[in-house]
C-alpha cells in the first residue's frame, strides 16, 4: 500500500501519511508522493482545501532514523542534504499553497512531524495527541521551521524550553499556549477536521489564499509595509467573483455560493 493516501471529495483533497507501523516517519518516497499531492492541490481548481492527517496511532514521528547509518566508522551524514531537498521545500509548499490546509493530529507529532503540522493553516489535535521537539534528544536543532514557528506562537521562554528539554506537550496545553487552533475529543477528530475542511472548501478560496499571504508577511513586516500590503491584497480580492457574490448574498440576506474565483 502507498505510503501516502490521497482522496478527493467535495472540494477537499485528503492526504494521509500512511506508514502506521513506523508512526508515519518520513522516507524519501513519502516526500516525493507528498510533493505530487500538494502540486495537485495547487494546480487543480476543483481542490479548494486540503486535509492532512496520519494513519494509525500517530500523526508523524519525523524522519525515519532507521535510514541513517550511524554505526562506528560510518561516513559522517550531511543532514543538510535531506533538509534542503525534502523538508524545507515541503514547509515552503505548505505555507505557499493558495488554499487553506487543515491538519488533524491524531497522535504523537514529533520532530519534523510536529513542525510540518505547525506549517499548516489550522491545526486540530485529538486530546490524547502530543507535540514533541525531539531534536535535542539526539543532539540536533529544531528544523522544518520549528525554530521559526515556536517562538512566534508560544513566546521565547516556552519555545526555548520545548526545544532544549524535548518534553511532550499535550494537545490541551498546545491549545492553551496558542500553538494550535483546537484540541478535540479523540473520537471526533476526523469528523471535526473534515467538517472544517469542507466549510473552507465551500468558501472564497481566492480570498483565503490572500489571507494566508497577508498574515505570513506580517511576521516580518513593519506596520507601514503591512498597511501597503493590505491595500494591494484588498485590491486583488475586490476584483474576485467571490467578493461580488459575498456582497450580493449579504444584501439579499441569503447564503453565498462561492466558486473560489
Amino acid at each position: 500500500m502507498s505510503s501516502i493516501l490521497v482522496s478527493q471529495e467535495a472540494g477537499v483533497l485528503a492526504i494521509t501519511l500512511n506508514r502506521p507501523d513506523k508512526l508515519n516517519a518520513f522516507t524519501p518516497e513519502m516526500h516525493e508522493l507528498l510533493r505530487k499531492a500538494l502540486a495537485r492541490a495547487s494546480d487543480e481548481p476543483e481542490v479548494r482545501a486540503v486535509l492532512l492527517t496520519g494513519a494509525g496511532r500517530g500523526f508523524c514521528a519525523g524522519q525515519d532514523l532507521s535510514e541513517r547509518n550511524v554505526e562506528p566508522g560510518a561516513a559522517p551524514i550531511d543532514l543538510s542534504v535531506s533538509i534542503g531537498s525534502n523538508y524545507n521545500p515541503l514547509v515552503r509548499r505548505l505555507r505557499a499553497l493558495p488554499k487553506p490546509i487543515v491538519c488533524a493530529v491524531n497522535g504523537v507529532a514529533a520532530g519534523a512531524g510536529a513542525n510540518i503540522a505547525l506549517a499548516c493553516d489550522i491545526v486540530l489535535a485529538a486530546r490524547s495527541a502530543s507535540f514533541l521537539q525531539s531534536f535535542s534528544r539526539i543532539g540536533l536543532v529544531p528544523d522544518s521551521g520549528g525554530s521559526y514557528f515556536l517562538p512566534r506562537r508560544v513566546g521565547a521562554a516556552r519555545a526555548m524550553g520545548l526545544a532544549l528539554l524535548g518534553e511532550k506537550l499535550s494537545a490541551e496545553d498546545a491549545e492553551q499556549w496558542g500553538l494550535i487552533w483546537k484540541a478535540v475529543e479523540d473520537g471526533k477528530l476526523l469528523e471535526e477536521a473534515r467538517a472544517l475542511a469542507a466549510k473552507l472548501a465551500a468558501g472564497p478560496t481566492r480570498g483565503y489564499g490572500l489571507v494566508k499571504k497577508a498574515l505570513q508577511a506580517s511576521e516580518g513586516n513593519s506596520l507601514d509595509a503591512q498597511l501597503e500590503l493590505e491595500r494591494d491584497l484588498q485590491r486583488e480580492a475586490g476584483f474576485s467573483e467571490d467578493y461580488r457574490e459575498g456582497v450580493s448574498a449579504f444584501l439579499q440576506k441569503r447564503t453565498p455560493q462561492f466558486k473560489g474565483k
